[in-house]
């Protein structure tokens, strides 16, 4: 509850901030010009610098970069106008060579400009220092350090894949894909959602050599692993969840095609729309909001609904616009999970703890 309540605060405060940036863009902020961009400086550096913490954590995340960005080019805009206006509106326009600058009269609010671009620049240079942590890995940053394409034999029951591929590419993010490993039926496998096939699973050394060879993938265990108990009814939630998400697509194909006749669509128009929004056992709608059904899922849904059901509490996701519950504007993201403190990822000390085991055991 707690969490919601600051990210409905927070949102609260960049819609406010947003709106009030653009009543000053169009002229219709009714304040002294200086004293407008000084204000709204000074307000998007409170602001960013207090979410600057979790907005390093989360540096991997492309929308946190831009909410450290794009309000510190914005901050240094306004400050730097401040700075270069005249002080009275008699006065005329400071020119920009030096021999201005050096004569230019700093009132208290220059002053506190100058402070400004002081304060954006240090913001600046932590967020530099934070960006040296990671390192570039396919189309977005990684932690550095971390254990590029673990082998198969190192994942445990309950560990998080998170691979590269399309989704990631289009996200300029290092992730964008999830599965989540366990034995079946003696084999080692792995539990997900696919846009094409809906929930499956998949042989874990096929998963792992085929993102091997078309990309990578790294892998977040669970600080609190499986316990027996957990271990044992993963499987057997896993085929429920199966069972649900084929009585899922059988329901909604029925409907689609009850539909189709009800309003006697084209045959060509029944095939565009089977072909841009299949009845996979994908869940289409919580590609683009935080929704998160039980019997039809995306690749991470389907794999936090099972962690849900198996009784493991992890980071509160898909709370929408203001923390509401809604879901809206507000996707689970793969990408996020490097950030939830229910995991750890495998990184080069883990690589050589399975290595020096291996050796042992040859």
């Amino acid at each position: 509850m707690f969490s919601r309540l600051t990210k409905t605060a927070q949102s609260l405060a960049y819609l406010a901030l947003i709106y009030v940036s653009w009543k000053w863009f169009t002229g219709e902020l009714d304040w002294n010009f200086s004293i407008a961009c000084v204000s709204l400086s000074a307000l998007w550096l409170g602001l960013t610098t207090y979410d600057s913490r979790a907005l390093f954590r989360s540096y991997f995340d492309l929308l946190s970069r831009l909410k450290v960005i794009l309000p510190l080019l914005f901050g240094l805009t306004l400050s730097g106008l401040a700075l270069f206006a005249p002080n009275h509106s008699t006065e005329a326009v400071l020119s920009w060579n030096i021999l201005s600058w050096l004569l230019l009269k700093l009132t208290p609010l220059k002053l506190f400009a100058i402070a400004e671009i002081v304060g954006w620049g240090l913001l600046y240079f932590s967020y530099r220092r934070n960006k040296n942590r990671y390192k570039t890995q396919g189309h977005g940053p990684l932690p550095k350090g971390a254990w590029v394409n673990p082998h198969p034999d190192a994942l445990q029951d309950g560990d998080l894949i998170l691979t590269s591929g399309r989704v990631a590419k289009q996200l300029r993010e290092t992730v964008g894909h999830g599965e989540m490993v366990m034995e079946i039926n003696g084999k080692r496998s792995t539990w997900s959602s696919f846009m094409d096939r809906g929930a499956v699973v998949q042989d874990l050394k096929e998963v792992a050599e085929t993102n091997f060879k078309y990309g990578h993938y790294i892998a977040l265990r669970l600080t609190k692993p499986l316990d027996d108990r957990q271990k044992l009814i993963a499987p057997q939630l896993v085929a429920i969840m199966l069972e649900q998400n084929k009585q899922w697509k059988e329901a909604t194909l029925a409907r689609r095609q009850a539909f189709y006749q009800r309003f006697h669509l084209p045959q060509f128009l029944c095939n565009l729309i089977d072909k841009k929004v299949p009845v996979s056992g994908y869940d289409w709608w919580g590609l683009f909001t935080g929704r998160l059904a039980s019997d039809h899922w995306t690749c991470i849904g389907a794999v936090l609904d099972l962690y849900g059901r198996l009784g493991i509490k992890t980071n509160t996701y898909g709370t929408g616009l203001f923390g509401l519950g809604t879901g809206l504007l507000d996707p689970i993201m793969p990408v996020r999970f490097l950030g939830d403190k229910a995991f750890h990822l495998l990184n080069d000390s883990d690589r050589l703890s399975f290595e020096e085991k291996k050796e042992k055991r040859t």
